[in-house]
């Protein structure tokens, strides 16, 4: 079964390509979670994510971000500890600082809302033989998620976190997903 090539390197992302990459997300608390976990993996491979993703859920309250947002230092120091997740003091102030912000947007309208207005509530499709990290839609909504008090939103990772909830379509040509 032809898949994208980056899927083909372990079981674990042949599985995170076939039931989840790329797929249109509209659920709020997703879609956070999505966000969390894109940040967190900054510098580091997704697979290394995917496997902690089960005990992040777990110590990180199910990603939900009122919970997150109550964090106190001490809370941070703890999961510091914990090799169970990715463990980087500015990754985790930022995950509490972006709850904060999340629910100071989300006040006025849903998360999935003001995404997906970037892209006109419709998947961007991407095809080019050439790897791309950005575009001018994620320096966009990067440097509007920052405006907002969001943190490790730069727009590497904000075009990697709309690949992965599907507001970007970047599959291979070749990829039976797309």
């Amino acid at each position: 079964m032809a898949k994208c090539t980056w899927a083909n390197s372990s079981e674990l992302l042949k599985k995170y390509h076939d039931e989840e990459w790329g797929k249109p997300v509209h659920n709020n608390q997703q879609l956070f979670e999505m966000l969390i976990l894109e940040t967190m993996s900054c510098g580091l491979s997704w697979e290394i994510i995917l496997k902690k993703r089960q005990h992040m859920r777990h110590v990180f309250d199910n990603f939900d971000p009122q919970k997150i947002a109550q964090y106190s230092d001490e809370k941070i120091n703890e999961l510091m500890l914990d090799s169970g997740i990715v463990r980087h003091q500015a990754k985790l102030s930022a995950m509490v600082q972006n709850a904060k912000a999340y629910i100071n947007l989300t006040q006025n309208r849903s998360f999935n809302n003001f995404l997906w207005e970037y892209v006109n509530y419709e998947p961007i499709r991407n095809i080019s033989p050439e790897i791309i990290t950005h575009n001018e839609i994620s320096d966009k909504l990067s440097r509007d998620l920052k405006k907002l008090g969001f943190k490790f939103m730069g727009t590497v990772i904000t075009y990697s976190f709309m690949q992965a909830v599907g507001m970007i379509n970047d599959h291979d040509e070749f990829c039976i997903s797309s």
